[in-house]
């Protein structure tokens, strides 16, 4: 963690900029903005028609004059502007005028592991740009573990595994720091990918961006496991026709489908078990692996680790929101270090 509590202690708003979700933590207020990272843009005047939930409506569906774009890309802020005029609007008006009348404005952000300079300087440019005087940093692991309740700061192993939508990054934690943590470039985006993929090649149909999403919640539960339903149907545009045509598609095809992208994930978390301690390995081995991120909800995916590791996997409460929730923690003064009392002589 590049911050330290006492730092974090005296930040007055912290924010999750996601590649898929936006989220901001209001210090005294709690959560306040849990939105897509999704703005439309007039390409002729250059105004913000729209952000959050409505532009993400937009996609697909604009004219040519009108352009839907994400400023975050991977867990980075790829376009400050845009990321600032996104942050603007999606605050409103009663938090922003909250926010500037304290004297001296802090903020806190999550960064991915590892984050290169350039990211975390764009991360603190764009608050920064919103009238903060100081933004202190958090890794995204750490702040999720402390979200999700795991005991971060005692001398016990912890394996938390946040599922993003770019990238899925692994690691082991104790007191509180990282002991070893790896990050694959492979997400909820890339398993999106290889199901429309496969019903393009399989089945000649093309399916739309936002129908993705739906047929993940219909399979939901049991759906992508053995025991679940093995087909289910799926609307979409006929690549030679060009016309909607429905297909019946079969579960376990899916499931082959979105091995590829899923045994990355798997490949990763092996390297850092064997890059881990023994000792630790060994607390692993009762404790599991805590799942956060939204894409932890992916169906069948907490089955198909258990499966592949032999190790208890869990999902906690909810995943899609503890990292913000580790910072809100952090910034509440919820959080207590450690003192480890000095030996004496």
């Amino acid at each position: 963690m590049t911050a330290t509590l006492e730092q974090l202690r005296r930040c007055h708003f912290a924010v999750d900029l996601g590649a898929a979700r936006t989220r901001v933590y209001v210090k005294g207020s709690g959560l306040v903005v849990d939105q897509p990272s999704v703005a439309a843009v007039n390409t002729r005047t250059g105004a913000l028609i729209a952000v959050g939930e409505f532009a993400e409506k937009m996609t697909g569906r604009t004219p040519g004059y009108i352009r839907v774009v994400r400023p975050v890309s991977g867990g980075t802020v790829v376009d400050i502007e845009m990321a600032q005029r996104m942050l603007r609007q999606l605050l409103s008006d009663r938090v922003r005028r909250t926010l500037r009348r304290k004297p001296r404005l802090r903020a806190a952000a999550c960064t991915p592991h590892d984050a290169d300079p350039l990211a975390q300087r764009a991360a603190i440019e764009t608050l920064v740009g919103l009238g903060a005087r100081r933004v202190e940093l958090v890794d995204t692991l750490i702040a999720a573990a402390v979200g999700c309740g795991l005991p971060v700061e005692r001398p016990e192993a912890t394996m938390v595994m946040v599922c993003g939508a770019a990238a899925t990054q692994v690691a082991v934690l104790s007191l509180g720091s990282i002991v070893t943590a790896e990050r694959v470039p492979v997400g909820g985006e890339a398993v999106d990918h290889a199901i429309v993929q496969h019903l393009r090649h399989r089945h000649q149909l093309v399916l739309p961006s936002q129908s993705v999403r739906p047929l993940q919640l219909a399979l939901s539960g049991t759906g992508l496991t053995p025991e679940g339903p093995r087909s289910t149907e799926i609307h979409g545009r006929d690549v030679a026709t060009g016309l909607a045509r429905s297909v019946r598609v079969d579960t376990a095809a899916i499931r082959e489908a979105i091995q590829t992208p899923l045994t990355a994930v798997l490949d990763g978390i092996g390297k850092v078990l064997r890059e881990c301690p023994p000792d630790l390995v060994a607390d692993l081995a009762d404790r599991g692996i805590v799942m956060v991120g939204g894409s932890a909800l992916l169906p069948g995916l907490d089955q198909m680790l258990r499966q592949a590791t032999g190790m208890p996997v869990h999902i906690a409460e909810r995943p899609d929101v503890c990292a913000v929730e580790g910072l809100g923690a952090m910034l509440e003064g919820r959080i207590a270090p450690m003192v480890l009392d000095p030996l004496r002589a």
